[in-house]
C-alpha cells in the first residue's frame, strides 16, 4: 500500500503552484531580472552612434559573430554594454578547468572542497576580465577602423579615451551579468548564466519567423521548404527530450541489514548515469572558443592593411572558420566531442564513486568492490559518452549545416540554439517540481507534527 508521501508525489501537478509562495517569489524574481538584462541589450555604448549600428553590423553577417549575437539577444547587434554577453566568463571557465587538471597546484586547491572551489571561481571570474578587456578593446578598435574605411562616422569622438572607456564600459557590463546570474542561481529558479544565454536565444524568436514567413511570402522559400524546416524543427526538439532523459541505471547492492522486525532484509538501488552528462556545456564552450580568436578578427581586422602578412592571415581565418564553412564543422564537432568526455570526467569521478560504495558497504552484483568497480564505472561510463558524444554533435552540427547549404540565414533554430532552449527549460521545470514537492512534503510534517501534538 503506498504512503501518504507516495500519493503526494505521484499527483504532483500544478494546481497546488498557489500555495507556494517562496517558489513564487523565485521564479518572479527570476522573471524581474531577465528583464533587467533585456532592457541592458538596449542600451548603447558610450560614444557609438546608434542609428548606423545596423549598417556596420550587416558588414559581417553570416559569420561566426551571427552566432556571438543569437547567444547575446542581439546584443552584438546593438553594440549595447552586455554586448559580449557572458561568453568571456564561459571561455575563462574552460581555461581554468583545464588547468586545474593538469596543474598540481590547482588540483590540489580543487580537492579542497567549497574554499577550493570559491578560489577557483573568483580566478575565472580574473580570467573574464582579462577575456572582456582584450575582446572589448578590438571591438573598440573595430569600430573606429570601419568607420574610417566606409565613411560611416561610428564613433562621435574616436581616440584613445573612447577606447578605455568601452573597454570599461563592457567589462562592467559583463560583470554585472555574471553577478546578475549568480543572483538567480541564489534567490531565483533554475541555472543564472544557463537561463541567460537562453533569454538571449529566445529573444530573437520572433525575428526569425517573421524572416521565416517573410522568405515564403517572397517567394525565395517554398511552402514545401518550410514545412520542412517546421518538421526538422519539432524532430529536433523531440530527439533532444529523448536522449536527455536516457540514463543507464546500475544496480547496487547492499548487504542484509537487521530490521525493527529482526529480519534481515537486502538494500537494493541504482545508480543512474546519464547519457548526455554533459548536458549544454560541450557547445557552450566549443562555441566559446572559436568565438574567441574571431571576435578579435573580424572587428580589429580592418585595422590592418591586408597587403599585410597579418592581415592575409585574418582573411583566410573570417573566410575558412566563418559559419557554415567545412574547417569551422569539423572544428566545431571536434570541439563538442572533447568537452563532452572532459566535462564528464570534471562531474563524475569513477574512483570517488567506487570508494563511496565501498565504504557504505554497496557493491555492484558480479563486480568486486574497489579497483575493479572503479574500472567498471569508467568503462560504462565511457561506452555511454561516446554514443552522448555522437548525439550532440549530431543535434549541433547537421541542422546548422542544412540551414547554410540551403542559403538561410535563419540561426536562431539551429541544433545548438535548440539544445539550450530544451535543456534549460526542462532542468528549469525540474527544478519547479522540486521546489512544488518539498513544499507538499512540509505540509505533511507540519500535519504530522500537528497531530501527534494533539495526542
Amino acid at each position: 500500500m503506498a504512503s501518504r508521501a507516495d500519493n503526494i508525489a505521484s499527483n504532483l501537478n500544478l494546481s497546488n503552484f498557489s500555495k507556494a509562495t517562496e517558489l513564487k517569489n523565485r521564479i518572479w524574481f527570476t522573471v524581474g531580472a531577465l528583464i533587467v538584462f533585456r532592457f541592458l541589450s538596449f542600451v548603447p555604448l558610450p560614444g557609438v552612434n546608434p542609428l548606423i549600428l545596423e549598417t556596420l553590423y550587416n558588414q559581417t553577417r553570416g559569420g561566426i559573430l551571427d552566432i556571438f549575437n543569437a547567444f547575446s539577444g542581439g546584443s552584438l547587434q546593438r553594440m549595447s554594454l552586455i554586448a559580449l554577453g557572458v561568453m568571456p566568463y564561459i571561455t575563462a571557465s574552460i581555461v581554468v578547468q583545464l588547468a586545474a587538471s593538469l596543474h598540481p597546484a590547482l588540483a590540489a586547491l580543487k580537492k579542497e572542497g567549497e574554499s577550493g572551489r570559491k578560489k577557483l571561481n573568483q580566478y575565472t571570474r580574473y580570467g573574464a576580465v582579462f577575456l572582456t578587456a582584450v575582446q572589448g578593446y578590438a571591438i573598440a578598435t573595430g569600430l573606429e577602423a570601419y568607420g574610417a574605411s566606409s565613411g560611416i562616422q561610428a564613433v562621435v569622438l574616436p581616440g584613445f579615451l573612447f577606447r578605455i572607456t568601452a573597454v570599461i564600459s563592457l567589462i562592467g557590463g559583463t560583470m554585472f551579468l555574471l553577478w546578475l546570474g549568480e543572483q538567480i542561481t541564489a534567490r531565483g529558479i533554475g541555472n543564472g548564466t544557463s537561463l541567460i544565454i537562453m533569454a538571449g536565444i529566445v529573444a530573437q524568436m520572433p525575428k526569425f519567423v517573421g524572416n521565416l514567413f517573410e522568405q515564403g511570402r517572397t517567394g525565395q522559400l517554398n511552402g514545401f521548404v518550410i514545412a520542412g524546416v517546421v518538421a526538422l524543427i519539432l524532430g529536433v526538439v523531440v530527439l533532444i527530450c529523448f536522449f536527455e532523459r536516457a540514463t543507464r541505471r546500475l544496480l547496487i547492492q547492499y548487504p542484509k541489514r537487521a530490521t525493527q522486525r529482526g529480519m534481515m532484509a537486502a538494500d537494493r538501488s541504482h545508480l543512474p548515469l546519464k547519457l548526455n552528462t554533459a548536458g549544454v556545456i560541450p557547445p557552450i564552450f566549443a562555441s566559446s572558443l572559436l568565438l574567441l580568436p574571431l571576435t578579435i578578427t573580424q572587428f580589429a581586422g580592418k585595422s590592418i592593411s591586408p597587403d599585410t602578412t597579418w592581415g592575409q592571415v585574418i582573411i583566410g581565418l573570417n573566410q575558412y572558420l566563418g559559419h557554415g564553412k567545412p574547417l569551422y564543422m569539423i572544428l566545431y564537432a571536434l570541439g563538442i566531442v572533447f568537452f563532452s568526455f572532459f566535462y564528464t570526467a570534471v562531474v563524475f569521478n569513477p574512483e570517488e564513486t567506487a570508494e563511496n560504495l565501498k565504504r557504505n558497504g554497496g557493491f555492484i552484483p558480479g563486480i568486486r568492490p574497489g579497483k575493479n568497480t572503479e574500472k567498471y564505472l569508467d568503462y560504462v561510463l565511457t561506452r555511454i559518452t561516446v554514443l552522448g558524444a555522437a548525439y550532440i554533435t549530431f543535434v549541433c552540427v547537421v541542422p546548422e549545416w542544412i540551414m547554410s547549404e540551403t542559403g538561410m540565414g535563419t540561426l536562431f533554430f539551429g541544433g545548438t540554439s535548440l539544445l539550450i532552449v530544451v535543456n534549460v527549460t526542462v532542468d528549469t521545470i525540474t527544478q519547479i517540481q522540486s521546489h512544488l514537492l518539498a513544499h507538499q512534503y512540509g505540509d505533511l510534517i507540519k500535519k504530522a507534527k500537528l497531530k501527534g501534538r494533539l495526542r
